[in-house]
């Protein structure tokens, strides 16, 4: 007979609830904080939706009012050190962190500091988009950064900041401090993927990360039932072993005594946790009206929610307790409106022969739109004291070897001398080097610093990019194949990319993503992509695609010191290739921007990049054709070798751009459009181009053959085009 055993989750996963003997213990100061730091946030938010309704703030008013107790009883909890990120609804525990950095015992009742008037300053005009915002306008309401108190970014993406908060976790821990990371994020963001992935990744890493789900019931129009059997959201945690607390989040005292918890348990090195906090917004998904005037819930729940309201609790006790009298309560609240309203007026103004009560954004309040493109990318100033080198001109010994062997021998020279570089993804600490041997040698030296991932490129990609905002490390992150880009696309589009220019152009991005490309492999559809043309039309991102083991070395020497987030391509076929490289001086760089002409003609130019390089200029010596081929080595819009390109083709008037890939993805679609914008007096026809086929690369030796580019369709491609015969062929003489 079989046996039936019940199963309990290993974590702990507790329900906190406060009673009066709590609310009389409870220290007075510590009460008047919470009220009237959730008083100011609530005149805050009432300042912001008057603006929106009044059609001054452009875009989306997510607004928190309800929902103060939850962020201001955590971030009571906290230390400036620690740090926070939200998502789109992130106003409330913005300014809760905020203020607790610059006026941790705010009263209302005495006059307010210049600091907390400039964040309060600073965050209604990044609200409006204006220019003295944290990000000069750029972020607006769903993206609010202040890295000096340890608020690291909102993020209109569901999800999208979860595995962000954990690379600050991982960059806490190693830096070998007791500082937590706390993620906020709501109902709608707990069946994210990225969301679970992160939550298995923490678990698995024990990283000083809080999941703080604000469970406000709806994801815009659905209720949490709808979505889910489980509406009891903590339970996710002792799925992945987290320690887990579910609590009222309409009060801010048990909130509070919920968080000190579980930051105990993370500074104990105990590893991550859950927290629900059941909380209420007030009104829709955004604006000023309710959810009752949408139709999808009631007048009589709102106003059972309003009931508990967490501002008219905590004033209550105090009353009670004689801490503050009900005119007091009222006093602070006044001084809030007040404030805000003075702050308000540096930014807005009557409009000039308006309408009585018509205002409009002060002018001299816009940014200038010239700063439009300013921060997409760094000025690389950190390159100069850089050492740079090319292989002919190199005066140190150079051998023959493997292109593999370059890989890994230059990772292992930057790992020695930099402390802070940090290596993880699939399998990178197994296997002799990993899958290829690109990582061979590195666990043995530096254990904590190759990480072997779980499968969830979404959630290590994202903690990659948390590491390399963080500032501390230099994360390089591999992705087995090129295709997982897809699986973490969000992360390393709309996060990592984007961070830079989002926040304000000013902080730093480093982070390097090795990719390797099978294409020609047997790998099939889904391994064997070139995501060069996808990573060139997504801002932000530099690309590299080494074809020698000596470039290769110096290409991964400007991807680790440039502060932008670079992807160095890797072709598995170049892999086992050989070539000239450095015996011992692992330390240079190649110049940013710089193209390498493998040969020189006069009749013809060709641009190409990786394995591909060798396949044109095989085509080229069997053709005879009188052509310069470059190797481009830097892809990317901002780091083209313009100056190379343009004085070839001033010589040669003719292009044609020879690439591997599907033609769906090329990257040479944007290059070709590129020159002929900026060529176009000098060129005697189209530019041409050389390109796999429409379908993706096939499993089949014969098929996957036909879809994809080598020697054979460049030659054909140079006589379809007529330069096989005739003065386009180089004399023997």
């Amino acid at each position: 007979m079989s046996t039936r055993t019940d199963l309990q989750p290993a974590a702990p996963w507790v329900q906190v609830a406060t009673t009066e003997a709590d609310w009389d213990a409870a220290d007075p100061v510590l009460l008047r904080r919470m009220l009237d730091q959730m008083v100011l946030i609530r005149v805050f938010e009432e300042y912001v939706l008057d603006l929106a309704a009044a059609g001054l703030v452009h875009g989306p008013a997510h607004s928190s009012i309800g929902q103060e107790a939850g962020a201001v009883g955590s971030a009571l909890a906290l230390r400036s050190s620690d740090t926070v990120n939200g998502s789109h609804r992130g106003h409330h525990q913005f300014l809760a962190k905020a203020i607790n950095h610059v006026d941790p015992d705010l009263d209302l009742r005495a006059p307010v500091g210049d600091e907390l008037r400039d964040v309060l300053l600073r965050t209604l005009a990044e609200i409006c988009g204006l220019a003295r915002g944290f990000s000069g306008g750029r972020g607006g309401s769903m993206h609010l950064q202040w890295l000096p108190a340890g608020a690291t970014g909102t993020n209109a993406i569901v999800g999208g900041g979860v595995p962000v908060a954990a690379g600050y976790a991982w960059a806490h821990r190693a830096a070998a401090t007791d500082d937590v990371s706390v993620t906020y994020f709501g109902d709608g963001a707990v069946n994210i993927g990225s969301t679970l992935e992160t939550m298995n990744l923490a678990g698995a890493w024990r990283l000083p990360l809080c999941f703080f789900i604000e469970n406000n019931q709806y994801a815009v129009s659905t209720h949490v039932s709808e979505a889910t059997a489980e509406p009891r959201l903590s339970a996710r945690g002792p799925a992945f072993n987290l320690a887990s607390w579910k609590v009222d989040g309409m009060d801010p005292l048990a909130v509070y005594l919920t968080t000190q918890d579980a930051v105990a348990h993370m500074r104990a090195g105990a590893g991550a946790t859950v927290v629900e906090a059941d909380v209420y917004r007030y009104f829709h998904q955004n604006g000023g009206f309710p959810g009752s005037a949408f139709g999808y819930r009631s007048k009589e729940e709102e106003a059972s929610w309003r009931a508990r309201d967490p501002i008219a609790q905590v004033a209550g006790h105090l009353v009670r307790r004689g801490v503050l009298t009900p005119e007091q309560v009222e006093a602070g609240t006044a001084a809030a409106q007040a404030l805000v309203a003075e702050l308000g007026d540096v930014l807005v103004e009557p409009v000039p022969d308006g309408k009585p009560g018509q205002r409009r954004i002060r002018p001299a309040e816009w940014p200038d739109p010239a700063f439009a493109d300013v921060g997409v990318r760094g000025d690389l100033t950190e390159f100069d004291d850089a050492r740079f080198e090319e292989v002919d001109t190199f005066t140190g010994a150079l051998e023959e070897r493997k292109f593999i062997s370059a890989v890994a021998q230059v990772m292992h020279r930057r790992m020695e001398t930099d402390a802070g570089v940090v290596v993880l993804g699939e399998d990178v600490h197994r296997l002799n080097g990993g899958t290829n041997g690109a990582t061979r040698g590195l666990r043995e030296d530096f254990a904590d610093r190759v990480l072997g991932t779980p499968i969830s490129e979404n959630a290590f990609a994202g903690l990659g990019g948390g590491i390399a905002l963080d500032g501390r490390f230099t994360p390089v992150v591999e992705f087995m194949y090129a295709d997982f880009m897809w699986v973490a696309a969000d992360q390393l589009f709309n996060q990592i990319g984007k961070a830079r220019h989002m926040f304000g152009g000013r902080s730093p991005v480093p982070f390097v993503l090795r990719s390797k490309i099978a294409m020609g492999t047997g790998y099939g559809s889904q391994h064997s992509m070139d995501p060069a043309g996808v990573f060139v039309t997504n801002p932000g991102w530099r690309v590299v695609a080494p074809s020698t083991p000596f470039d290769y070395v110096g290409l991964m020497n400007a991807a680790l010191r440039c502060q932008d987030p670079v992807v160095v391509l890797e072709h598995v076929d170049l892999y086992g290739s050989s070539g000239p490289a450095p015996v011992d001086d692992y330390d240079y760089c190649l110049p940013v921007g710089k193209a390498a002409v493998r040969r020189r003609g006069e009749k013809l130019t060709i641009l190409t990049y990786l394995q591909m390089t060798g396949f044109v200029l095989e085509a080229v010596a069997q053709t005879g054709v009188d052509a310069e081929v470059i190797d481009l080595r830097w892809l990317d819009r901002a780091s083209l070798d313009w100056e190379t390109i343009g004085r070839s083709i001033e010589k040669t008037n003719n292009v044609l751009i020879a690439e591997q890939g599907a033609r769906g993805t090329s990257y040479g679609g944007w290059l070709a459009d590129e020159i002929q914008r900026r060529f176009f007096d000098h060129l005697d026809a189209p530019v041409e181009r050389v390109t796999g086929r429409e379908a993706s690369p096939s499993i089949s030796k014969v098929l996957e053959r036909a879809a994809i580019a080598q020697a054979a369709e460049v030659v054909a491609a140079l006589d379809a085009l007529g330069f096989t015969s005739g003065p386009g062929v180089a004399s023997d003489g």
